[in-house]
């Protein structure tokens, strides 16, 4: 455990796919997006295209490979194209700007979120790094009533750098007043958020439901971290 390691005081976690359920979240979204503009695509066979084209290019867009504009566009784009359905780069657009305006009124909590922040917020300092888009994140926050849980909140655009490039936890440190060594990372992203952290000196917790191997802790519920913390 690593109360038993070390004096762990902060704790900085991911957003999305960790405390803030995305995927439920996001598949509300769209179909509220799809009755508006009667697009006819199931949203069962939408999202079996869409969450790995999506995944592709957050990937691509960590690596600073494509801009915010482009992964916008082509995550819907190509998603649309591999289904063979005909949509304008008009509606694109617009799909995509209501998907921004629309995803933070949707906000599912992964289950014992806010139990689990409690008990946690009474031991350490918790913040935020996040590789989401800063107008969309802090609504999310806010919306779900979780904002309050959170000293600091830094988003990958604030820094200039993606997770997991070091900067992004340098920075996340300096703000928060912390040290590396002092501190635990916890994510879902085993590459952004934990070997991201792991090479900036911190410990960490991958929240994963997938049991395979993973360096350092994993957990598959929130309410486990109770073990560790």
């Amino acid at each position: 455990m690593f109360r038993e390691e070390m004096e762990i005081k902060h704790l900085f976690f991911d957003l999305d796919h960790t405390l803030w359920d995305f995927d439920r979240n996001s598949k509300l979204t769209f179909q509220q997006i799809f009755e508006e503009q009667k697009i006819n695509i199931s949203i069962h066979d939408f999202l079996k295209v869409y969450i790995p084209v999506n995944l592709k290019y957050w990937k691509l867009y960590r690596e600073d490979r494509v801009e915010k504009s482009a992964l916008r566009y082509h995550r819907l784009k190509e998603t649309f194209d591999s289904l063979e359905y005909t949509v304008s780069d008009k509606l694109i657009n617009l799909i995509s700007e209501d998907y921004i305006r629309y995803l933070p009124n949707f906000n599912y909590l992964f289950d014992d979120a806010i139990e689990v922040l409690q008990y946690l917020e009474k031991k350490y300092h918790l913040h935020i790094i996040t590789n989401g888009f800063k107008e969309v994140q802090n609504l999310k926050l806010e919306k779900s009533g979780i904002h309050t849980f959170f000293r600091e909140i830094i988003t990958s655009e604030c820094v200039g750098v993606k997770k997991p490039n070091p900067k992004v936890f340098e920075f996340a440190l300096g703000k928060a007043g912390a040290k590396a060594h002092q501190s635990v990372m916890i994510g879902d992203s085993y590459e952004a958020d934990i070997i991201g952290a792991i090479n900036s000196g911190m410990r960490a917790i991958h929240f994963s439901q997938e049991n395979k191997g993973t360096e350092g802790q994993r957990v598959s519920t929130l309410v486990e971290l109770k073990k560790y913390l």
